[in-house]
């Protein structure tokens, strides 16, 4: 996230209808924030569903990220830098979701063995 709004940011136009400087630095914040939202719920299985949302988050920078170089306002040696601090980020997500769910932390709490599914709905056509 830092390195995004340190060293990425500063190179976007502030002129594209759609700001690019802004959507990244939202989505390179929003990956911490995430997993800190989701690292205070006592059910593991809700920590690993932040965990998740994280991992969106992270492609949407990396979306940006892909979406700068081509676009010519990140060069080359920047993107490849940061394309491998993101790999990294997610290598590292994805082994603490693989640890969130052997470790079962908070298996033992009330809302833990709740069950949320949706019932299927019939549709009815009359015709005549």
């Amino acid at each position: 996230m830092l390195d995004v709004h340190k060293r990425l940011v500063p190179l976007l136009p502030r002129d594209e209808k759609y700001n690019p400087a802004d959507q990244v630095k939202r989505s390179s914040k929003s990956v911490p924030a995430i997993i800190a939202e989701g690292s205070g719920r006592f059910c593991y299985m809700d920590n690993v569903r932040f965990c998740y949302d994280a991992t969106g988050s992270l492609d949407q920078t990396l979306n940006q990220l892909i979406a700068s170089r081509d676009l010519g306002y990140c060069p080359r040696p920047l993107y490849d830098d940061l394309r491998g601090q993101i790999e990294e980020i997610r290598r590292l997500l994805n082994g603490y979701i693989t640890w969130l769910k052997t470790k079962k932390v908070g298996e033992n709490e009330p809302e833990a063995k709740l069950i949320v599914h949706e019932v299927p709905l019939e549709y009815f056509l009359d015709i005549e």
